[in-house]
C-alpha cells in the first residue's frame, strides 16, 4: 500500500494512510469538492497503476453519520454479520435496496443515506442470499465493508483529527 500512499502524496494529498489491504485510504486535502477529489484520485490511480479503480469517497462527517444511523440491532451485533454497501452515482440507496433481494428470516437490507445496511443471521449465514449481489449490474457502483471496519476507520479518522 506504500505505492498508493506515494501516488496520492504526489498529487498533494496529505497525511495519507491506508487501513487493511482493501483500498481504505485516509487522507487530508485542501480541496473539498467531492467530484474534483474523486476525479483526481481516479486519474492519479489510473496513471500510476495502469487501470481504472472506482473511488467511493466519504468524509469523516459522512462516515460518522453512517455509523450512528446503523440499524439499532447492530449495536450488539454478535449474532449478525453486518455489512455496509457504499454507493456511488447513479446508484441510489432506494434502488439498491430494491434490487438486493434478502432471504426472509436470514437477511435484512435497509436503505440509508448513500449506503445500504445488510445483515445476516450468523446461525444461518450459509443460507444468505446476499452473496448474489456480485452478479448484479448494481455491484459495479458499490463497495462493501464490514460494519466493524467502518467503525475502525471512523476511529482512525477521529484520532487523526484530534492530533492535527
Amino acid at each position: 500500500m506504500a505505492d498508493i500512499r506515494t501516488c496520492l502524496e504526489h498529487h498533494d494529498f496529505k497525511s495519507v494512510t491506508t487501513y487493511i489491504q482493501s483500498g481504505n485510504i485516509l487522507f487530508e486535502s485542501d480541496a473539498s469538492d467531492v467530484a474534483t477529489l474523486t476525479a483526481t484520485i481516479e486519474q492519479a490511480y489510473s496513471a500510476a497503476f495502469g487501470h481504472e479503480a472506482p473511488v467511493f469517497l466519504r468524509s469523516q462527517k459522512q462516515l460518522k453519520k453512517m455509523v450512528s444511523h446503523a440499524p439499532r440491532e447492530w449495536k450488539n451485533g454478535a449474532a449478525l454479520r453486518r455489512n455496509v454497501a457504499f454507493l456511488r452515482q447513479p446508484l441510489t440507496a432506494k434502488r439498491a435496496a430494491i434490487e438486493i433481494v434478502p432471504k426472509p428470516g436470514v437477511d435484512v437490507v435497509t436503505a440509508g443515506d448513500g449506503v445500504v445496511y445488510m445483515s445476516t443471521l450468523m446461525t444461518r449465514v450459509k443460507q444468505s442470499a446476499l452473496p448474489k449481489i456480485v452478479g448484479k449490474s448494481i455491484y459495479r457502483d458499490m463497495t462493501i465493508r464490514s460494519y466493524s471496519t467502518c467503525q475502525k476507520i471512523l476511529a482512525l479518522m477521529e484520532m487523526k483529527s484530534t492530533t492535527a
